[in-house]
């Protein structure tokens, strides 16, 4: 459901930068911010009216960028950003139907998963690539670790997000469960408002070091 060769990238790259963005001319300063600051992989949410645009911007000035579009919540969807050529697809939890929309147009895809049910189900449509989320409002890396347990012969990797932030993120990213944590902080709604990229950039730059430093010790 993911590709290997994608899923390589996104490891490398340690650090997701999760965007919702509600001016698509906001897109390109805020790509060029996070790139600049050495974060080259986003999931830029569908939780604003624009956000397509926004991915239209970005897709067409950053081909650098590795961009995943999250929220996805039906099959229309599906169709709707695989027509844009994302890289990959992301929803808040694991929605069969969505999981055989992405399956059927070939996008890699990575479900939300809460609890050891919904990793079964992420593994029934052959899921080795899921979000956690919520991650610290449902018990951080403890909790991941004892549901994650079970299916560790399996090889799935996580992709953390909620609650993660710089304060945390080299614990996270030192276990071997996580192949990249979900950046919301990065750029959160307030500094895209503000238009404050050399924020965007040195909150970029911080992850980039603590993925250097943490993975280097592995």
């Amino acid at each position: 459901m993911f590709c290997p060769d994608l899923q390589k990238t996104i490891t490398a790259s340690g650090v997701v930068a999760v965007l919702s963005i509600e001016n698509p001319a906001q897109a390109r300063p805020l790509a060029d911010a996070l790139l600049a600051g050495g974060v080259d992989c986003i999931e830029l949410t569908l939780r604003t009216p624009r956000a397509m645009e926004a991915a239209r911007e970005i897709r067409a000035h950053c081909p650098k960028m590795t961009l995943g579009i999250g929220t996805i919540l039906s099959s229309e969807q599906v169709h709707q950003v695989t027509d844009l050529g994302v890289a990959f697809g992301v929803s808040p939890g694991t929605n069969p139907n969505v999981l055989r929309a992405a399956a059927a147009c070939g996008l890699s895809f990575a479900p939300g998963i809460c609890t050891p049910s919904d990793i079964e189900a992420a593994l029934e449509m052959n899921c080795r690539l899921m979000k956690f989320f919520p991650c610290e409002a449902s018990g951080g890396l403890s909790y991941l670790r004892n549901i994650a347990a079970p299916f560790a012969h399996l090889g799935v990797r996580y992709l953390p997000l909620g609650g993660v932030d710089a304060s945390n993120a080299a614990i996270y990213l030192a276990d071997p469960l996580v192949a990249a944590l979900g950046g919301s902080w990065l750029a959160p709604r307030e500094l895209i408002a503000s238009e404050n990229w050399a924020a965007v950039t040195a909150n970029a730059k911080k992850a980039s070091e603590i993925v250097k430093a943490t993975r280097s010790l592995q």
